[in-house]
């Protein structure tokens, strides 16, 4: 049973986030639930956590949706859009972000790969 509390940030209809959030309750991990539609990451927030994820800006980009082929972001990033951009952009809608995404103390993960979230929460 895990001490650390954390922000759990997803889209309740998404399967791999339900899949997330189920994994967080089975392992015992307190965390703090927000809807990545209904409240929005902030461009600044978004800056922040990708510093403390040690990735890209474009690995915080849902690829797999549909607003994101629409936009044509995959072009714009790949033409060298700037961060300041690429954090504007993903904070005007929530569907752009890859969910789900877990804040602690010291780290961000992207996206549920179960054995990375074993690693920075067990």
């Amino acid at each position: 049973m895990s001490e650390k509390r954390v922000l759990f940030v997803e889209y309740p209809k998404c399967s791999t986030c339900r899949k997330a959030k189920r994994w967080l309750d089975e392992q015992g991990i307190a965390y703090e639930d927000r809807h990545i539609v209904e409240d929005r990451p902030s461009a600044g927030e978004l800056a922040t956590w990708q510093q403390a994820s040690g990735l890209p800006v474009r690995r915080f980009f849902n690829t797999s949706g549909r607003l994101y082929r629409e936009l044509g972001v995959k072009a714009r990033l790949d033409e060298g859009m700037g961060d300041q951009e690429a954090f504007d952009l993903l904070a005007s809608d929530g569907m752009l972000v890859k969910r789900p995404l877990v804040i602690g103390e010291g780290f961000v993960l992207v996206g549920f790969r179960e054995q990375a979230w074993a690693d920075a929460l067990l």
